[in-house]
């Protein structure tokens, strides 16, 4: 089994602005009202964008990747409430991209979208709803999300057509900045909401897992956790991902939030990724960060044995964003990821090399 797993894909605000079905760029910032602005400084940075562009010109050169490795499935946080309605929570930023535009969502051939993070919310519960519509009805599975508690606790349950289901389990936590209040209810639509990573929540995790979980099935935990910025891999994160491969059987554990990547482990043969970093955004010309180079992302690809679900093979392609298109890594571009990763992952029993064409390999 070959999966395709990436970070925060943020398809609303600017880029919904360039794409073909533009909703009201009308925006609730402190400094920003207009989503426009964002396309403005993309083109101050990198040039000028030939609005508007095709469905699938912010996935750029990762659309060849992803047909050239051909994974079974693919799966991304979807960072955007799909909505042309709602009301704007109070929260200073809120992205939305237009229903019209699933079609940059459906270009890159997702199965998944976990939706239990930060911003799903941002236009309220109508937003969820329609969200969660707008991708039913285009045929893609989501996870961590629903119009009330049960449906939002549910996993996408994903056939790849290999006979192995795959399980995909999401959860938003506070470190991100899910509020509680968004937490899905019996009778309100929300996010499956996480309070905390202690022992109480490994055993909510394992429970939900064992009531799914069929012989044979691959189980993805998808997380929303931590701040934007910085590589630092708690102790408590760590004995809580430990735990939820040892206690809850999660094979793979697929951490976001970091506007960056950050380290990568494995644990009794489970990848635990931390932190993916963003993959698609319309951050393109804002300041501040530079060192942490956020225009730089990565695409990963997991190599899973069929029978046991241990990881085989760990790659991780490196592309740069530029007028909110993803491009091919230069080789300078790829060697600083690749050493600003290997540093990261060693302190956790793993290292990370170059490959001859670019790409990160993991070694264990």
């Amino acid at each position: 089994m070959r999966l395709f797993l990436c970070g925060d894909v943020m398809t609303g605000r600017g880029i919904d602005q360039v794409l073909p079905r533009p909703g009201d760029p009308a925006l609730h910032e402190s400094w920003v009202h207009s989503a426009l602005h964002y396309v403005d400084l993309a083109e101050r940075r990198s040039g000028a964008i030939a609005k508007p562009v095709p469905f699938g010109y912010v996935w750029g050169d990762a659309l060849a990747e992803l047909d050239r490795r051909a994974p079974q499935l693919r799966i991304v946080n979807l960072e955007t409430s799909i909505t042309a309605a709602g009301t704007p929570e109070p929260k200073g930023i809120n992205y939305r991209m237009h229903p019209g535009n699933v079609g940059c969502i459906t270009a890159a051939g997702i199965d998944c979208c976990v939706l239990a993070n930060n911003h799903l919310a941002d236009w309220g519960p109508t937003g969820i709803v329609d969200t969660l519509a707008v991708l039913d009805e285009a045929g893609i599975a989501t996870a961590g999300a629903g119009r009330d508690a049960t449906e939002a606790a549910a996993p996408a349950v994903l056939d790849a057509g290999t006979g192995t289901r795959t399980l995909v389990f999401a959860f938003g936590l506070p470190s991100s900045g899910v509020p509680a209040h968004w937490a899905a209810s019996p009778g309100r639509p929300g996010v499956n909401f996480l309070p905390d990573i202690d022992e109480r929540s490994v055993d909510r995790i394992a429970g939900d897992v064992a009531r799914w979980v069929q012989p044979g099935d691959l189980v993805v935990v998808s997380l929303h956790w931590g701040s934007n910025w910085g590589y630092d891999i708690p102790i408590v994160w760590r004995q809580f991902a430990h735990a939820l491969v040892a206690d809850a059987g999660v094979h793979v554990l697929h951490g976001h939030s970091s506007h960056h990547p950050r380290a990568v482990e494995v644990h009794r043969g489970r990848p635990i990724m931390y932190g993916c970093g963003d993959f698609i955004n319309d951050y393109e010309g804002i300041g501040g960060y530079e060192a942490f180079r956020g225009d730089l992302v990565l695409a990963y690809f997991l190599d899973l044995d069929d029978a046991e679900h241990t990881l085989q093979g760990f790659e991780a392609v490196p592309f740069q964003l530029r007028r909110f298109r993803l491009q091919r890594a230069s080789a300078e571009q790829a060697t600083w990821l690749s050493t600003c990763l290997d540093r990261q992952c060693r302190s956790l029993g793993a290292a990370v090399s170059l490959t001859g064409d670019g790409t990160l390999g993991l070694s264990w």
